[in-house]
């Protein structure tokens, strides 16, 4: 079986990659060291990194036959938090953080892996709540920068 050894952050990756396919990861599916992953045309090879780390959506994977896999952040479950206002928002967000849940920030709202219970605690702090299906690429830790 092939295997992937080496990982390229996508800041240092180009379009002109010459890459054979692409393997289709959730956020939980992307923080690995060790597994066998197929790619989404059915090519399955071994994950085998030095250390656990984060994959990235657009990151590539050099497999030792040299050729290259990338990786694409899938469609999952999230919650996509609004508020009335910025310093409601705010305060979500700090709720959000006390319960050390994984968080993607944008300026005007949260997204969240979903969770009904978390859901509810939201909407009875006053914000909105939207479950949607997209790509979920949360905050990277103080010290670890990545799940």
């Amino acid at each position: 079986m092939k295997q992937a050894t080496r990982c390229i952050p996508r800041a240092e990756t180009t379009d002109s990659e010459a890459l054979v396919d692409c393997v289709e990861l959730t956020f939980d599916h992307r923080y690995r060291r060790r597994i066998k992953m197929t790619t989404l045309s059915g090519v399955e090879f071994l994950l085998k990194l030095p250390q656990a780390r984060a994959l990235r959506d657009g990151d590539v994977l050099v497999l030792d036959d040299q050729s290259r896999v990338r990786v694409v952040a899938a469609d999952e479950a999230v919650v996509c938090v609004t508020a009335a206002d910025a310093h409601v928002l705010m305060r979500l967000a700090w709720h959000i953080g006390n319960r050390h849940l994984p968080a993607e920030i944008h300026a005007d709202y949260l997204l969240l892996a979903e969770d009904h219970v978390i859901a509810e605690m939201i909407r009875g702090l006053g914000g909105k709540v939207e479950l949607q299906r997209r790509p979920f690429h949360p905050e990277g830790g103080a010290y670890d920068h990545g799940h």
